[in-house]
């Protein structure tokens, strides 16, 4: 069986999530996703709109996806060796950058292979945010 892995915050889950999950679970046997808790999205300097267990609920809820845990810590690896997946599927803003070309070594000398996955175009959940604070501060205008 083959097991593929990836992971992110799904915070404001959209279309871009959608294909990225769709995409990878076509590559594997058995996707498990790791879905970010929020202590970790604040060491990041970020703050999610949607709290972990709800975003952990929604995707688990996704069709393509066969599991979904907790993300505790950035260590990819560890978390790929220990759930035994072969594929790490991230978005393609990764690719060819310094850290990931050394990374690439890492997971290779495992048997674990990057596969990266384009984003769709348009659509990201800091838009959305922007989008959102937009809104509401023109809708706040609005009431004044």
């Amino acid at each position: 069986m083959t097991i593929g892995y990836t992971t992110g915050v799904y915070d404001l889950f959209h279309i871009g999530h959608l294909n990225l999950l769709k995409n990878a679970k076509g590559m594997c046997d058995k996707l498990i996703v790791g879905v970010t808790v929020d202590e970790l999205v604040a060491y990041k300097g970020k703050h999610a709109m949607i709290p972990f267990e709800d975003r952990i609920e929604i995707v688990r809820s996704i069709k393509y996806v066969d599991a979904a845990v907790p993300q505790y810590d950035m260590d990819k690896l560890t978390a790929c060796k220990k759930l035994g997946a072969t594929f790490l599927f991230v978005g393609d803003d990764w690719y060819a950058t310094e850290k990931w070309q050394e990374y690439e070594k890492q997971f290779a000398a495992e048997g674990i292979k990057i596969v990266y996955f384009p984003y769709t175009k348009g659509v990201s959940s800091t838009k959305i945010n922007e989008a959102l604070s937009t809104v509401r501060k023109h809708d706040l205008t609005d009431l004044k």
